[in-house]
């Protein structure tokens, strides 16, 4: 049931960040519909990383050898494992959307400072 509504939330902030990317003039705005865009895409990441009552991933006690950790390893307690990749992947973007927020504020300081304006029509009408 939890994640039916991060699923649906998940879907709900793509939608915004989406409309906020495309119909908005602001660049700012812009940005700001970027940053719902990619909390929708961890939203929807995690959502489908997540595993009701799973545990953390982690193995203890087991002597590591190729051809027998498999079988020390107890299966139900694999299948019980929630899986880290999607946690990885939106930990990694969460760093990268970071930068690429920061570039583009100082990139729209810089359209402020020569263009006196941060609207992208204006901006279209001043290269023709």
């Amino acid at each position: 049931m939890i994640t039916v509504y991060s699923l649906t939330a998940a879907v709900i902030l793509i939608a915004l960040g989406t409309y906020a990317l495309l119909a908005k003039d602001n660049l700012i705005k812009k940005i700001i519909g970027l940053g719902i865009f990619t909390d929708g895409i961890h939203l929807l990441l995690i959502s489908i990383g997540y595993k009701e009552e799973g545990i953390a991933p982690i193995i203890r006690d087991i002597h590591f050898n190729h051809a027998t950790a498999v079988n020390a390893i107890n299966t139900s307690a694999l299948n019980a494992m929630v899986d880290p990749l999607p946690q990885a992947l939106v930990l990694t973007s969460i760093v990268i959307e970071l930068s690429i927020t920061a570039l583009a504020l100082v990139i729209i300081i810089q359209i402020h400072k020569k263009y006196n304006t941060i609207n992208s029509k204006h901006l279209r009408r001043l290269k023709e």
